[in-house]
């Protein structure tokens, strides 16, 4: 692989700790959620940071779609990334993710074609195929 671009973060103390990354850019305490037996308090966690992030490489990746479909987003389209935590069959922890892109303007035909085709490209979804289960959800304008 070719680096285009690296990011770094060091976390100390877990998911009840502090992240920092080495540009001083992010630089946050977490906290361990209340559904995960701990308190909840005012940091954030690694499944708010995922979304974040999941939904943000996904929205490029739809935008480049469009693009090259010479599709007009607009300004008003966006993804919400929902992250899961939960058990698996063996007893462990799995992620599971649902994509909600709302593409208002589009049709139905030519959302699910930038949805899908984002879906191939995008970086986060290429990482984590065949992982976890990944759900996309086409939202538009209700007629």
């Amino acid at each position: 692989m070719k680096v285009l671009y690296k990011a770094k973060a060091t976390t100390e103390g877990g998911r009840d700790g502090h992240v920092k990354t080495d540009d001083g850019v992010l630089d946050m305490n977490l906290s361990l959620a209340k559904g995960l037996g701990g308190k909840g308090g005012d940091g954030t966690n690694p499944e708010q940071l995922f979304a974040a992030g999941y939904s943000a490489c996904y929205g490029s990746a739809l935008q480049l779609v469009a693009k090259n479909h010479k599709v007009d987003l607009g300004e008003d389209f966006s993804v919400s990334a929902t992250v899961k935590l939960g058990t698996n069959e063996e007893g462990g922890l799995d992620l599971a993710v649902i994509l909600d892109s709302y593409l208002p303007g589009v049709d139905v035909e030519t959302g699910e074609k930038l949805v899908n085709e984002a879906h191939e490209i995008c970086p986060y979804s290429r990482a984590t195929r065949d992982n976890i289960d990944v759900t996309l959800n086409l939202m538009l304008d209700e007629e």
